[in-house]
């Protein structure tokens, strides 16, 4: 057996073990760059055991298929549900996954026929434990960036889907801080101060942004010498890459664009940007970005609202049906404390250089 235990800065813990040292080193691999991945043979608190196990599979289909599942989309696929007393079984409606929780254990068994697939899996609900465990320690999740300095102070950026947290966070990692998060992150209030965690994940950049921050080059070398990018990234952006095309590339339904996916570990191999695990929030950014603006501090700054705050009701792709989360926590608090710091508003544009200049203001206004 091999086994790793993923470890948050706050202290909480998960086990990932198989009987293949590959679904261990996924976990390590996409959770290890923001919190600690080490290797461990003492398996308490919840475990989530992963293995290639075809007969197994089929006995958890049929499980399912004898009662009368809910079927639900989990991660882009049908899944079908069905609970026996407290135990919850799984199935991906093409068999090429099933699950089973057992609360009484914290054991969390996933088999597969599909190495890849069941890694991903394996690694996807290990952050699900741990999600469980900081959200009953009274974490709440943002949908914001961050960056922090050496020391730990961190400038969180908040707004609208497309407003430009992401840029935000680029280009300030770009220009020396610390990636904390792009799109998600951890934050509670201890002793007044609002402290913020990282949620692990695979980061997703589109072509223009990559091209605005002179990194696509970068990005292309890398893959032309050989080297993968995460492998959930569509085949037709990896041509696109190797093409060294730069027209944005879209999903087939329209909903949204393909873009090129990296694995945690390559923001700072690739695009040399150090991260960070933790830090604490000294500042608030309210960016807006509008193509042929000149980019410059503004007032009025958006300020914090409801949507600001990651919940059940917002998480599409990854719905909690093996009741794993506890119910949500009152965020009253954070909020005060996130209205009571520093706030800026910044107006960006898609010149990079130009967004620099004015993010290195607006943080200084920010005291950092």
């Amino acid at each position: 057996m091999s086994a790793v235990r993923i470890t948050t800065a706050d202290g909480q813990s998960v086990a990932v073990t198989s009987t293949t040292d590959i679904i261990p080193a996924w976990a390590s691999r996409y959770l290890g760059s923001w919190w600690t991945a080490e290797r461990t043979t003492e398996l308490y608190g919840p475990i989530v055991s992963a293995d290639l196990a075809e007969g197994e599979l089929r006995g958890y289909a049929d499980v399912v298929e004898q009662r009368s599942p809910d079927t639900v989309e989990y991660a882009g696929a049908e899944l079908l549900v069905a609970q026996d007393g407290d135990l919850i079984t799984a199935v991906q409606d093409d068999r090429s996954l099933a699950y089973r929780w057992d609360p009484d254990f914290r054991l969390l068994r996933i088999v597969g026929t599909d190495e890849t697939t069941l890694a991903a899996a394996a690694a996807r609900l290990a952050r699900e434990l741990l999600r469980a465990q900081l959200l009953e320690d009274g974490w709440s999740i943002l949908h914001a960036s961050a960056v922090t300095t050496t020391e730990g102070a961190t400038i969180l950026t908040l707004g609208d889907k497309g407003a430009g947290k992401t840029t935000t966070a680029l280009t300030l990692a770009r220009a020396g801080w610390r990636l904390l998060a792009n799109d998600r992150v951890f934050a509670r209030v201890d002793d007044g101060i609002v402290r913020v965690l990282p949620w692990p994940s695979a980061a997703a950049f589109g072509f223009g942004l990559l091209d605005a921050l002179d990194l696509y080059e970068t990005v292309r070398t890398r893959l032309a010498s050989g080297e993968q990018m995460h492998p959930t990234q569509h085949q037709t952006v990896t041509d696109a890459l190797l093409d060294g095309r730069r027209t944005p590339l879209w999903k087939a339904s329209g909903k949204g664009e393909l873009k090129p996916q990296f694995w945690p570990d390559q923001l700072t191999s690739w695009l040399s940007m150090p991260l960070a695990a933790e830090g604490h929030v000294t500042g608030i950014l309210f960016p807006q970005i509008t193509a042929g603006a000149e980019p410059r501090l503004i007032g009025g700054a958006r300020g914090v609202q409801d949507g600001d705050f990651f919940t059940a009701v917002t998480e599409d792709r990854y719905p909690d049906v093996f009741g794993l989360l506890p119910a949500p926590g009152d965020p009253t608090v954070l909020r005060e404390h996130l209205d009571g710091l520093a706030h800026q508003g910044v107006l960006m544009s898609h010149d990079a250089a130009a967004n620099a200049l004015v993010l290195k203001e607006a943080v200084a206004r920010l005291g950092a």
